[in-house]
Formats: C-alpha cells, structure tokens, sequence
C-alpha cells in the first residue's frame, strides 16, 4: 500500500533510546558488584574485537546524570536501560546487595525528574558468573526461582515508579551465540543443550511475568526480541518452502511461545526427528499458555533472505564480521532446510547488516497479524565509523538517513493499523558493541574513547542528536 497520506504518531508514543547495563556503565566491580559471565569471558585472549570489555566502557555509573541531562535536552520520552544482575544480587542468589540498588534508584529518579519514561529491561545477557558454575546457568531449572527472586525484588522497589518492563532480551541472539556458535558465553556448541536451555529461558520469563501481574498490577511487562523478517530469494517454490522454513526456526520457535504459550509444529517436528527437541516437564505448556505479555518488544536490524539448500550444503557459521572489513561475513545455513544469502536488492552496513526500512514494516504487519498484540520497538539504529572532526563535530548523515527511513516505516505501519506504543533508538550514547568493541557506534552522543585508550570519555553532540531532537518536538511529523 503506498499513501499520499499517513496517520499521526499516537500522542504519548514513547520516543525513546536503549542501553545495556555491561555496554555502558562501567564500574564493573565496584559497591558490591559481582562478575558476571561477559566480565570472565572478555578476559579470554581473541574473544572480542582488539580484546575490548566492559569494565569501564563509557563510564555511565559515574556520569549518569550528565548523560540523564543531555536525554532531557534531546527532549526524549523515553530511555530504556538494564539492570546488572550482579548489582543486585552480586552472587545471583543469596545476599542482596543495597547499594545496587540504590545506584538504579538515583537513576530512576534522575529520568522521571526529567520527565523521561525509565523502560527497565531485565536480563541483558549479564548472567551471574557464579550462577553459571554453581548450576550451568540456564541449562538448569533451579535458575528460574533465583531469577523470579531477582525480578520480584525489582518489582517490588521500583514498581511504584517503573511502568514499562522488558523481561528477556534478546533469548534467540543469546542462546544461539552462546550454544551453537560458542561466539558468546558459555561458549558451548550444542544445538541440543541450545534448546533444552532456551525451553528453561522460556519457563523462567513465563515464571516473572506471571510475578509481576501480580506486584506490578498497573505496568506492562513484555520480552525484547531479535526480529528478522525473511524474504524467499526468488518465487522459486523450494525458496519460498525454505524461507517458511526460517520464519518458524528463526522467529515463531520464539515468539509462539511468549505470544500463544506453544511451539510451532513444523519447528518442533523438525527438532524431533533430529533427536535435540526440548523436554517439556508437567505443567511448562499451562504456564507458558497462561502468562501472556503486555506488548511484544522488537530489536529490529535487518531483514534475512534465504535460498534452498541441499542436505549437503552450507552449515552453521562460526565466523561473524566483527571487524568493520565490509564483505567478510561469511555464507551460512542449515542442510536440507535453508541457507542464508545476500539480498541483491539491498545495500549493507561496513558490518555485512542489510539496510532495509521496509522489512520493519513487513515485519510489524506479520506480527500484528499474528498475535494482535500492541508493539514497542525496544532497538533499532545504524552501527557505523564515526569521526570527531574540528570544533567537535560529528557529521552522521548516514545514521540520520538510516533512522528516518525506518521511522518513516513505522509511520506507514501505524496506518496499516499497527498498534506501536514506541520507538527506541539503539542507542544514545556511544557504548561498547558486545564483540565489535569500540569502533562501531550507535549513538546521537559521540564518546570520546577507543578500543584500548579510554581518553576522557567526553561526551558530544553528534548531528543526530539535533534531529531527533526535532523529530521529537514534532512527533514525528518533521523527518
């Protein structure tokens, strides 16, 4: 459908900007703070991008408040943040920790004083180190009290203050990175292990929603998730059987579960006959049938095309490009199922990522259709090299042409019909980018630091910064 004309922006839609505690805060060990698996895992030589981690990133425990300052500036409405598990439970489990959280607190409060929505997300992949070699992390069951626990303390504290709440982040990225590719913790090549564990995830995030009807009655409480909508690479039929073949492994193996409690039948079929479909204990199906989100939260970045692929064809990969090096991703799939390839249609980022402002919109569409469930954009920005030139300025055209086209596409989506309760860039300040360090930037502030020289950390303004900050102001109207 092309429009002359598209509807309005909903009056309190949430224009916001994301973050994870471990990609900005800093302060890894500080007031209490236990290790978590990406403070072990970032020590191990060769895992991340010039051996980058997280202990000071852009130092955001310290300078919150500047950073809170420069939000309220922007004029954003909203600002989604994490919670380091560690922070509040150092150990995951046991002794809770005060100061952890007092520190979200103060930030909690700086954002409302600045009239800016807190979107408190959960769990973004800081699992508790000691959870991990105590139990196997979430490859036990016993996780899921201990991480009801850690949530229901949140919840309890802060449900006064804190709406809009994001359960899991990303469960498809970090358990497909951490248990089939070994490219993040626990570093486990195991597409069975993978299942059984992310069967666990989906139990505990059922287990916290169910809590948090009950603590936080009046918020709203979803899961974020890695959405990639896939294209068939022709009309060729055995294309288009491999591109459903995608959708169910890739997305609806997650979203069927947060959004209509069960699996979907291909995809477990398919994992049967393999032998590595997760069991299911007494109860799990009820449970998952029963605690229902509020909104469905999407991390939107590309879109995946995907041809057929022989059963002797192309398998996982175990390579990604987290250099910058344009064209050094490499050609992956699954035998007999379906392989991933290059979208001729469509340019890509110096990260391999195609650029595609339509398939946020394709992909918004097929979710409303599916779950009729209304929708916050909980990520989606452009990761790029950035440079601070003279009289510190920061000239991202290409982030600005980026952000609009996709906001444009929310607009059409919204006159489709779609019920969008936000759009939260990814994200606002610089930060470190998990594998890819430094040198790939997300952010309408500019920080001033690389890979292995932390510098001054000064923050800038980028020209983005002031164009979202009239997109703001006109609600969308002015792109």
């Amino acid at each position: 459908m092309i429009y002359e004309k598209t509807a309005k922006f909903r009056d309190d839609f949430l224009w916001g900007s994301a973050s994870a505690a471990y990609q900005v805060e800093g302060a890894w060990d500080k007031d209490g703070k236990g290790e978590s698996v990406w403070d072990v895992y970032t020590r191990i030589p060769g895992t991340t991008f010039k051996e980058t981690d997280g202990k000071v990133a852009v130092d955001h425990y310290h300078r919150y408040k500047e950073d809170v300052a420069l939000m309220a500036e922007m004029g954003l409405k909203a600002y989604r943040f994490s919670i380091a598990w560690t922070r509040i439970y150092p150990d995951g489990k046991t002794e809770l920790n005060e100061a952890g959280l007092q520190f979200y607190e103060q930030l909690i409060d700086e954002l409302i004083a600045h009239n800016i929505t807190p979107v408190v997300t959960l769990y973004h992949w800081d699992l508790p180190q000691h959870l991990q070699d105590l139990y196997g992390g979430w490859e036990s069951r016993e996780i899921i009290e201990d991480f009801n626990r850690y949530c229901v303390t949140l919840f309890k504290r802060f449900g006064d203050k804190v709406k809009h709440w994001v359960s899991l982040n990303e469960q498809n990225i970090f358990m497909t990175l951490g248990y089939v590719t070994a490219m993040h913790p626990p570093a486990v090549k195991s597409h069975k292990r993978m299942l059984q564990a992310n069967h666990i995830a989906n139990v505990a995030n059922a287990t916290v929603i169910e809590s948090f009807k009950q603590y936080v009655p009046d918020g709203m409480i979803g899961p974020s998730f890695a959405y990639g909508p896939v294209y068939p690479y022709s009309c060729d039929p055995q294309d288009i059987l491999s591109a459903e073949n995608a959708e169910d492994l890739n997305n609806y193996w997650w979203l069927d579960v947060y959004c209509k409690g069960e699996y979907p039948t291909f995809a477990f079929k398919y994992y049967e006959r393999l032998g590595i479909a997760p069991v299911i204990e007494e109860g799990d199906l009820e449970l998952l049938a029963r605690a229902k989100p509020d909104f469905i939260g999407i991390n939107y970045y590309q879109t995946g095309t995907v041809a057929s692929n022989p059963i002797d064809g192309v398998g996982p990969s175990e390579v990604m490009n987290n250099t910058g090096k344009k064209g050094t991703a490499k050609e992956n799939g699954l035998p007999g199922v379906f392989k991933n390839v290059k979208n001729p249609n469509l340019e890509t980022t110096n990260w391999d990522w195609a650029i595609d402002p339509t398939g946020l919109r394709v992909g918004l569409r097929r979710l409303t259709s599916r779950y009729n469930l209304p929708i916050l954009i909980t990520e989606n920005g452009l990761g790029e090299f950035d440079q601070l030139e003279e009289n510190d300025v920061v000239n991202d055209s290409h982030r600005i042409d980026y952000l609009s086209a996709h906001v444009l596409a929310c607009k059409e989506a919204v006159t489709d019909g779609v019920d969008l309760l936000g759009y939260c860039t990814w994200s606002f300040t610089d930060l470190l980018s998990w594998l890819n360090g430094y040198q790939k930037r997300y952010g309408f502030v500019y920080v001033d630091r690389e890979e292995n020289d932390e510098k001054e950390l000064r923050r800038i303004k980028k020209n983005s910064f002031y164009w979202y900050q009239n997109v703001i102001e006109s609600n969308g109207e002015d792109l």
